[in-house]
């Protein structure tokens, strides 16, 4: 059976500078995170730095896109913080 790359992926920033989490999905995470990080992003360019602290993969776009979605809503964000609790923690630290 040949291998499939899972190329969709949902990420989730840790902002140092506001503490607070930033949710997004793309197809190359390096090139995603290396556009926030250099405040290539409008959204995200003024809550700079950022840590990686979450990532999923997916073979289907609409999955991933789905994914993003719920983590971005009030029931999804809780469900993160209980995920994530000792991450944050650590995150918040640094």
């Amino acid at each position: 059976m040949a291998q499939m790359k899972l190329k969709y992926c949902v990420y989730i920033l840790y902002s140092l500078k506001d503490k607070l989490l930033y949710i997004g999905y793309t197809t190359d995470l390096e090139k995603r995170f290396d556009a926030h990080s250099k405040g290539y992003s409008e959204a995200t360019a003024p809550r700079r730095p950022f840590i990686l602290i979450f990532s999923e993969y997916y073979l289907s776009k609409k999955d991933a896109k789905r994914r993003e979605g719920y983590f971005k809503t009030t029931a999804g964000k809780k469900a993160l913080k209980i995920m994530l609790r000792e991450s944050l923690i650590e995150a918040s630290e640094l």
